[in-house]
């Protein structure tokens, strides 16, 4: 705002008394005017650092947060803080600051989860079989599996010990047959390694679609190390199919009889 000077009327009044008194009035009004009236323009730079110091204390107060979750060992929590404040605050210097543990959060956060993931896909049971118990561990494969010409279907790996018929290992279908009542042989591959050759056997009975992996203790022993386990056997459709079961959330105490 531009200030102009007081500048007398064209036609000043006559002095006498009356002019006198209004005098310091007509002064003190002016001075008002020209004090309330033209206030300094704010400086953009103090403004500007202002604003970044304003910004520069919720960053740092978002980096205080991740910290305290980092130091806590709850890697879930300090990588959602840290996520916040990089996308936020990109180029603070708490940002920065906190980049590196931010990936070591992340990535130790991503392992729980996945570690969760993969024990979930095991289901453990009880059974009551007289005075004691049958116990098991089943599986459903990653991907559905065509085993009839028509649909994929699931197809399930199941690691049973009962009291009385002893430990078993067998694959169980929802469809389809396996090619397998005199026996045949199962191609077993753990992760990228080379395939293993193992005995399978279909029992003769209709009240499953199940087929035995013979050796069910060296399959127990690769499930336990493997983070896949592949299982490649012959179909009555024709040909041969393969299950892949991400076994790496196994728990071997959940079946004690096995270890």
């Amino acid at each position: 705002m531009t200030c102009k000077p007081f500048e007398p009327a064209d036609h000043p009044p006559q002095s006498g008394p009356q002019l006198t008194r209004g005098l310091p009035m007509l002064v003190a009004l002016t001075c008002a005017v020209l004090l309330g009236g033209c206030k300094p323009e704010p400086d953009p730079e103090i403004a500007r650092a202002e604003q970044a110091a304003a910004l520069d204390r919720q960053a740092e107060a978002m980096a205080a947060e991740f910290d305290a979750q980092f130091d806590a060992g709850k890697w879930d929590l300090a990588k959602a803080h840290g996520d916040v404040l990089i996308a936020e605050y990109p180029d603070s210097a708490a940002a920065e600051r906190i980049a590196g543990r931010h990936e070591e959060a992340a990535a130790k956060a991503n392992e729980i989860r996945e570690t969760r993931r993969l024990t979930g896909l095991w289901t453990y049971q009880s059974q009551p079989v007289g005075k004691k118990e049958q116990l098991s561990a089943a599986i459903y494969a990653r991907e559905n599996v065509e085993t009839d010409g028509t649909s994929a279907r699931p197809v399930r790996l199941i690691f049973r010990d009962h009291p009385e018929w002893g430990r078993s290992s067998y694959l169980v279908l929802e469809a389809g047959d396996f090619d397998c009542y005199k026996g045949c042989k199962l191609a077993v591959t753990v992760d990228e390694e080379k395939p293993r050759s193992m005995a399978g056997s279909r029992p003769h009975t209709d009240d499953a679609i199940a087929m035995f992996v013979e050796d069910e203790k060296t399959l127990w022993k690769l499930a336990k190390q493997a983070r896949v386990l592949s299982i490649e056997f012959p179909v009555k459709a024709g040909g041969k199919r393969t299950a892949s079961f991400e076994v790496g959330g196994l728990d071997p105490e959940r079946m004690p009889g096995w270890n």
